[in-house]
Order: C-alpha cells, then sequence, then structure tokens
C-alpha cells in the first residue's frame, strides 16, 4: 500500500468524521422523508462481479445492497461474509470497503451513510474474527454511483458497499 493510498483513505475518514458531524437529518427534494441515522433496516448480499484477484470466487458476494437509509446487513450478507472472514481469517491481505449511497439527501449526509455501511461491513468481519487492521472502510457517498438515473432501480444498485 503506497503512501498515497494511505493518505487518502486517512483524508477522506477524517473529511467524513467532519461531515457527518455537520449533516442535516433530511433530505432536500421536499418529501419531509427524514434521514435518522437510528433507523433499522436491511440489506442484501448482491452477486457483484470479483475485484482483485480472487475476492468473489466461488459465487461468493462482493457487492452488499443496503435499503434506503440503512446500514444494517441481512441474513444473506452475514453469510456470505462468513465464507469471507473464513478465507481470510490469519490472512495479511488488505481489504477495501467502499460505502456509497444513493443521490437522495444532502452529500454530507450520503457520506456519513456510506461510512456506516462501510463499517458495519467491517465489524461483522472483525466479529467473525478478521483482524481489524487488515480492513479499511471508506465512503464514497453518492458520489460514485454503479448505475446513473433518479429511480428506484437506479438507486437501489447505488446503496452498497464493495469489498475490494
Amino acid at each position: 500500500m503506497t503512501f498515497q493510498t494511505l493518505k487518502t483513505g486517512f483524508l477522506v475518514a477524517v473529511l467524513s468524521t467532519l461531515l457527518a458531524a455537520c449533516s442535516s437529518t433530511g433530505t432536500e427534494d421536499g418529501t419531509g422523508e427524514g434521514l435518522s441515522g437510528s433507523d433499522v433496516g436491511t440489506g442484501t448480499a448482491g452477486s457483484g462481479s470479483a475485484y482483485g484477484d480472487d475476492l468473489g470466487a466461488g459465487g461468493v458476494a462482493t457487492v452488499f445492497y443496503f435499503e434506503f437509509d440503512k446500514a444494517v446487513l441481512t441474513s444473506e450478507a452475514r453469510a456470505a461474509l462468513d465464507t469471507h472472514a473464513q478465507r481470510l481469517r490469519g490472512s495479511n491481505r488488505q481489504i477495501r470497503l467502499e460505502g456509497h449511497g444513493d443521490e437522495r439527501g444532502t452529500r454530507e449526509y450520503n457520506m456519513a451513510l456510506g461510512e456506516r455501511r462501510a463499517n458495519a461491513v467491517r465489524e461483522y468481519l472483525i466479529m467473525q474474527g478478521m483482524n481489524g487492521s487488515n480492513l479499511e472502510a471508506i465512503s464514497y457517498g453518492e458520489e460514485r454511483p454503479a448505475q446513473l438515473g433518479s429511480d428506484e432501480q437506479s438507486w437501489s444498485l447505488n446503496r452498497r458497499v464493495e469489498m475490494k
């Protein structure tokens, strides 16, 4: 891992923390649907493609999808993460967990939500015996959509954590 990568990861983490402290809890689209950080929801394990060498080997999901404004894993996501933890436990491999959100809400809120999602995956993997120092959780918020569009199908693909 290069110094520039470490520096960038550190800056993203610091900015995410600062932005989360200043974030709004409402949407900007006027729907009045609040975005509370205490909401409980579900996530679904996706059949994402493999990133890196063999992370997704055996058809195990490497992309985990979440419901609107949620950062809680479903049983399917946990099952896939259990498989990854078994394969990677004791390894020194560095894993990056990239949290994302859809375009609704403020940029600051989506950065914080992406971070909560990435940290939910990270904390689960640590509970399964993985070394936390090998797991980097970062957030891109709404900045790197998987699918462009302003409809539920696009939004659902953008609410995710990618394991790389």
